[in-house]
C-alpha cells in the first residue's frame, strides 16, 4: 500500500488496522475529509455510516449530495477553491478530471482484487463503488400465479417468446403486464444507451453518428430494440398517459405483482424494498430477436467511481485519511457489510463474499460472474440523457414516430462531443 508519510502514530496506527482488518484508529490532530456522494439511493446510509466511521477513528467526515450534473457541480467546487476529499463520479469524469485532478491510487492493495478499477495511461484513478447493471426486471412470483409454471428468464431470450409469455399473461387476466419509466435518465442514459452499447464496433458507430453517416433508422441494432420497446409499450399499463407515470406507482406495482415486467437495473431495489413486494424477483436480458447473443446478456460493469482529490486544497493527511476510507470498505468486515447488506450493492471486489442480499442484485451477480456483461458506454456528454431522453418521451407518448426519433438522435450527434478516453 503506498502510504504518505504523516506521524509515526499516524502511519503505525493505518498499518495495524490494515492488517487486523480493525478500524483504523487516527492520533494526535483530527482530520476532517468531504466525501460527495451522486447516488441519491444511498445517501442516508452514507451519512449514518460517516458518522459511524468518525466516531471510532476520529476522522471527522461530512457526506454531501447533489442532483446537478456531477461535472458541472464539481467544476463550481473546484472554481471557488473548495474541492471534495473523495468524490463520487461516473467513469466519463475520472477520464476527463483525473489526470488534473486525482490521487494516483495505482499502488492500493484494491487494486489486485478487481477488475473494474479505472486507469489511464496505465495509473489507477477510479476505485469502483459497485456493480451495477440493467435489463428487464421480472416479478417471477406474478407469472407464475398465472402461468403456473416455474419461471425461467432464460425461455423468453427473443422478442417472439416473449411476447407470446405477455399474451399468455394478458389471457390470465394480467391485463397489463408491463411499466415504463418515463424519466429522461432512464429512457436517455439507460435503454437508449443500449443502441450503442449492443453495436459490434461501438466506438465505429458513435463516430458514425458524429459524422452524420449512422443511417439510424436503417440500423439493426437501433431497429430491434425500438420493437422492443413498442412491445413494451403496448403493454404498458399507463400506455394511455405514459408520460403521466411516475417511477414510485411503476416500482409498487412490479413490488407487488400488478405488473410483471419494467425495464431498469439492480438500483430500482432501493425503490421496490419499500413496499410490500414478492420473494421471487430478477433481472433477465432485453429479449430481442437476434442471434449475436446479446439477448443473453445485461448491459453493466463497474458503476461509479471515487476519486481523491490531488489538489493543493487537500492536505496529505487528508489523502492519506480517504484512502484509507476506501480501504476500508473493501477489506474491513464492516465496510463490506455496509456497501453489500446497507446499500444493497454488488461489490466491485473478488475478496468481499458475503451473499448480494437483494435479488436484482443476485442477478447481476450472476450475470457477471458468468461473464455475461455487455461493457458500459462511458463517455456520453452531459446532455445525451436530457435532451435525447425528452426526444424519446415524445415517442413514448406518441408525438412522433420511430423515423422521428431516429432523425432527432442523427440531429443531436452531429455536435454532440463524447467525453476524452
Amino acid at each position: 500500500m503506498n502510504k504518505r508519510k504523516t506521524s509515526m502514530a499516524l502511519a503505525a496506527s493505518m498499518i495495524l488496522s490494515l492488517t487486523t482488518g480493525a478500524l483504523p484508529v487516527l492520533a494526535d490532530d483530527t482530520v476532517s475529509i468531504t466525501i460527495f456522494n451522486s447516488k441519491s439511493e444511498i445517501q442516508s446510509q452514507l451519512e449514518e455510516k460517516a458518522a459511524e466511521y468518525s466516531a471510532e477513528t476520529g476522522v471527522e467526515i461530512e457526506v454531501y449530495y447533489s442532483s446537478d450534473t456531477v461535472s458541472a457541480h464539481l467544476a463550481t467546487r473546484y472554481a471557488s477553491g473548495d474541492p471534495y476529499t473523495i468524490s463520487m463520479v461516473d467513469a466519463k469524469d475520472v477520464y476527463s478530471l483525473a489526470e488534473e485532478y486525482a490521487v494516483d491510487l495505482s499502488d492500493e492493495d484494491w487494486v489486485n482484487d478487481t477488475e473494474y478499477e479505472i486507469a489511464i495511461d496505465g495509473v489507477v484513478y477510479g476505485f469502483p463503488v459497485c456493480v451495477e447493471a440493467r435489463g428487464i426486471i421480472y416479478n417471477a412470483d406474478a407469472i407464475e400465479a398465472i402461468t403456473g409454471e416455474t419461471f425461467d428468464p432464460s425461455a423468453y431470450t427473443t422478442l417472439d417468446a416473449f411476447t407470446e409469455l405477455l399474451e399468455t399473461l394478458v389471457a390470465g387476466g394480467m391485463e397489463t403486464p408491463v411499466g415504463i419509466m418515463k424519466e429522461d435518465w432512464s429512457l436517455g442514459a439507460h435503454y437508449l444507451s443500449e443502441v450503442y452499447e449492443q453495436q459490434e464496433d461501438v466506438e465505429a458507430f458513435i463516430s458514425a453518428l458524429q459524422e452524420g453517416t449512422a443511417d439510424l433508422i436503417n440500423n439493426e441494432k437501433f431497429n430491434s430494440l425500438m420493437d422492443v420497446f413498442d412491445v413494451l409499450m403496448q403493454y404498458n399499463y399507463a400506455a394511455g398517459s405514459a408520460i403521466a407515470a411516475e417511477r414510485e406507482v411503476t416500482e409498487m406495482m412490479l413490488a407487488d405483482g400488478e405488473i410483471a415486467f419494467m425495464f431498469g437495473g439492480n438500483w430500482d431495489w432501493s425503490v421496490i424494498n419499500a413496499y410490500d413486494y414478492t420473494e421471487n424477483m430478477g433481472i433477465m436480458a432485453v429479449p430481442q430477436n437476434t442471434d449475436d447473443g446479446t439477448n443473453e446478456k445485461l448491459v453493466g460493469g463497474g458503476s461509479k467511481f471515487f476519486f481523491i482529490d490531488s489538489s493543493e486544497n487537500t492536505s496529505e493527511e487528508q489523502v492519506q485519511a480517504a484512502k484509507d476510507f476506501l480501504n476500508w470498505l473493501v477489506y474491513d468486515e464492516d465496510g463490506q457489510s455496509f456497501l453489500v447488506n446497507d446499500c444493497a450493492l454488488v461489490p466491485a471486489y473478488s475478496n468481499i463474499t458475503l451473499d448480494v442480499s437483494d435479488p436484482l442484485g443476485q442477478s447481476v451477480k450472476e450475470y457477471a460472474d458468468a461473464g455475461l456483461l455487455i461493457d458500459n458506454y462511458n463517455y456520453l456528454p452531459d446532455d445525451h440523457y436530457s435532451l435525447l431522453g425528452a426526444a424519446f418521451q415524445k415517442y413514448l407518448a406518441g408525438q412522433i414516430d420511430r423515423e422521428g426519433f431516429a432523425a432527432e438522435i442523427e440531429s443531436y450527434w452531429l455536435t454532440a462531443e463524447v467525453a476524452e478516453h
